[in-house]
């Protein structure tokens, strides 16, 4: 689809960070400031909905998503993962993957509420630090999948 910023292949590097792509999917760490370690998981085909796909591809893509959110876990060592598959904006299978903390500043509401506390700049910049490490290790993941 034309307008489907999802189906677009160039990602912009304030957009985020390519990690890893294969033939059905790709895994986007996301330029989040308030977010480090938000990772994306996105369908490559332009597909709206889940039951749209084949059964093998269903479990293809929600492998990916486990897969990276075990990654987040291990590198982030967040206080809670949150998965979300919404689409409403953007009627494309993708999938999010976001660390979570007590002290970040969307607690305790979704990554899309209201900012609701300033996180001290050296706790955000330990986890951007952490961050760093994920691609490595999601791709590290990813080819002990096969």
């Amino acid at each position: 689809m034309a307008n489907c910023v999802l189906c677009k292949d160039d990602l912009k590097p304030e957009e985020g960070e390519l990690i890893w792509r294969g033939d059905d999917c790709r895994v986007i760490l996301v330029n989040d400031p308030d977010l480090p370690g938000f990772c994306r998981v996105i369908w490559n085909r332009h597909i709206a909905e889940m039951s749209d796909l084949t059964y093998g591809e269903r479990e293809h893509v929600m492998s990916l998503v486990f897969v990276v959110e075990e990654a987040v876990r291990h590198v982030m060592h967040p206080d809670k993962v949150n998965l979300a598959a919404l689409g409403n904006m953007v009627p494309h299978i993708h999938w999010h993957i976001i660390p979570r903390y007590q002290d970040d500043a969307f607690f305790p509401g979704s990554a899309w509420s209201v900012r609701t506390q300033v996180l001290p700049q050296s706790s955000l910049e330990a986890r951007r630090g952490l961050a760093k490490q994920l691609p490595a290790a999601i791709r590290s993941a990813i080819s002990q999948m096969h």
